[in-house]
This record gives C-alpha cells, structure tokens and sequence, in this order.
C-alpha cells in the first residue's frame, strides 16, 4: 500500500567528477517517475558550479513511495569538460534507478563520475 505524500520528505542529488576532483557543474539531469513499464517525467535540471542541483529534485507534495530514475548525461559533460572520449564513450547516459519507500524521509542519490567509472550511494 503506497504511503500518503509528506511535506517533510525531499529528493536531492549532486554530482562529483573523480578524475578532476571537482565538481561536476552543468551536467543535465533528468527524473522520471516509473509507472508500470512507462517512465513519466517528472523534472529536468542542470548541475550548478558547485555540482549540485538549486533546490529539491522532489519535496512536499510531491514526493510519494514508489520507483524513480535519475538519468545523468555524464557524456556531454565529460566531452565539454575536454575529455577525448571514444565512440561510442564507455559511459554516456547514466540512469540510476531507485525506490522511494519513506516520502517522509530525506533521499539524497549522488553520483561520483570519471569517464570510465561511476558510483552512488543514498546519501544524507
């Protein structure tokens, strides 16, 4: 049974470069909500200077429980950045899918790029 929206809970997320050690600003970052086998958009950001995203991904209202994705254009940001990558690059679209089970609750899904790795974690 899915759990009422909270005005308490929020999605955030930023992005740190790890070869450069830096973070990654101007990446775009989109969100989707998963419905069944549709992915619905939800937001489209782009990563500031600080490689984080200005406000909330989700909060108040509309964070509720279920299955969301967060796809990062790693690619684009690696070629801007002025890494020669190969074609096709090794790692270009990242999607990080996830669950939201506490819409009370803070999710925080970073993610840690270089081109040929990346990591994440649920963050505080």
């Amino acid at each position: 049974m899915a759990q009422a929206p909270s005005a308490a809970g929020r999605l955030t997320t930023h992005v740190l470069d790890t070869a450069r050690g830096c973070p990654a600003a101007g990446m775009v970052v989109h969100l989707h909500r998963l419905d069944g086998t549709r992915r619905l958009p939800v937001r489209t950001v782009r990563t500031n200077a600080d490689g984080r995203v200005d406000g909330a991904m989700l909060s108040g209202d509309e964070m509720q429980a279920g299955i969301y994705e967060l796809v990062f254009h790693a690619g684009d940001y690696l070629r801007a950045a002025g890494d020669d990558l190969p074609e096709p690059a090794f790692l270009d679209v990242v999607p990080i899918r996830f669950g939201i089970a506490d819409p009370a609750a803070h999710y925080h899904v970073p993610l840690l790029i270089s081109a040929f790795a990346y990591s994440t974690y649920r963050g505080s």
